[in-house]
């Protein structure tokens, strides 16, 4: 069963004269584990797509399911419920709170769900210990290289245990090296722990860490592309 289905998917900003498509009929399946790169020139949708499959905007037509579940039909607290629990939310400036260590940052999302503090804490530094920065726990935001504070954020995302991730240019404000480094995470992310990730990039060197390259433009999907497996 995938887990993003969506079906004739549109989003019409403004309305008469002015109305602009931003999304425009897009189909699409993404399967559990299966790493997805959006790409296309500026303006084509891929943020808008990531923004509807992620329940923070409304389609104006069409529908996305995420794991079974309509998005069209859920009432704002199911939808809040769905958005903690099964998707991770990954940006290109991180997002992370400055007062808060990459430990409190990291655990964040669960102890707002209500998991006990010492418990949020625990699954906070299996995660960030995963991706290297077990001795980096008490570091503020300020105190990490971007490549550290998107590795905290890509924590973040994962420590609900969701079953999707959505990346929006994860790796757009790094370094050539950070930003290998971080496309090769999600890669891992996607292989190793049998998460769905969606990844939106401008960078064809990026993309290619994906299974699969999903093109727009004028807010349609104009190809598609399998590539070739990789090992993690």
């Amino acid at each position: 069963m995938s887990i993003i289905s969506t079906s004739n998917l549109t989003k019409v900003y403004g309305s008469g004269p002015a109305a602009v498509t931003a999304l425009d009929h897009v189909t699409l399946k993404i399967d559990p584990g299966e790493f997805v790169a959006v790409m296309g020139p500026s303006g084509c949708g891929k943020s808008t797509l990531l923004h509807l499959i992620g329940g923070l905007d409304k389609a104006t037509e069409g529908t996305v399911a995420v794991d079974g579940h309509t998005l069209n039909d859920l009432d704002d607290d199911s939808l809040t419920e769905l958005r903690r629990r099964k998707i991770g939310f990954v940006f290109q400036f991180y997002n992370l709170i400055p007062v808060l260590t990459a430990l409190e940052n990291a655990a964040l999302p669960v102890t707002l769900d209500g998991l006990k503090p010492i418990e949020a804490q625990k699954k906070a530094i299996e995660w960030l210990s995963r991706f290297g920065l077990g001795d980096r726990l008490s570091h503020r935001p300020d105190q990490l290289s971007g490549g550290q504070q998107q590795r905290v954020a890509i924590a973040r995302a994962l420590v609900a245990e969701p079953m999707l991730i959505l990346a929006d240019e994860p790796t757009g404000n790094l370094d050539t090296k950070s930003s290998d480094e971080i496309a090769a995470l999600l890669r891992q992310v996607s292989k190793e722990f049998g998460r769905a990730v969606i990844m939106v990039t401008h960078d064809p060197r990026i993309a290619a860490y994906a299974d699969r390259i999903i093109f727009l433009k004028d807010g349609k999907i104009v190809e598609e592309t399998i590539l070739e497996k990789k090992k993690i």
